[in-house]
């Protein structure tokens, strides 16, 4: 598990290989990764859009943006935890997926870093 707090926030991720499939003749390596967004800061956060930085082995970049998670913009409570699962295709067998949250606070927005983490096929290994 990869972890970072950024101003009380923690991210965390694990990652999962997902196994392979073809389309349109080129081969994908589908992954999932699992979230936990936990703020152990002393005031309510509200997640509202998030950035990432998809890249693999072939130096192929994709940014990722838009408004919250997976349809929804959660509100997080001191001491409280929200969980997601989402997933990512790769033409190459690994990679790495890094970025950012939006989140509101009552006093301010914050900037809430998600960690770099890698994506690995298993056959990638050998």
């Amino acid at each position: 598990m990869i972890q970072l707090t950024t101003q009380g926030i923690k991210v965390s991720v694990e990652t999962k290989y997902e196994g392979t499939f073809y389309e349109n003749t080129k081969i994908q390596y589908a992954f999932t990764y699992h979230i936990s967004i936990e703020n152990n800061s002393d005031t309510t956060i509200q997640l509202i859009s998030r950035y990432w930085l998809i890249k693999d082995a072939l130096n192929h970049s994709e940014i990722v943006e838009g408004k919250g998670v997976i349809g929804l913009q959660p509100i997080i409570e001191p001491g409280k935890k929200h969980n997601y699962v989402s997933s990512c295709l790769l033409i190459s067998p690994y990679g790495s997926m890094q970025g950012h949250y939006i989140m509101n606070t009552p006093e301010k927005e914050i900037k809430v870093q998600i960690p770099l983490f890698k994506l690995s096929a298993p056959s990638a290994m050998n």
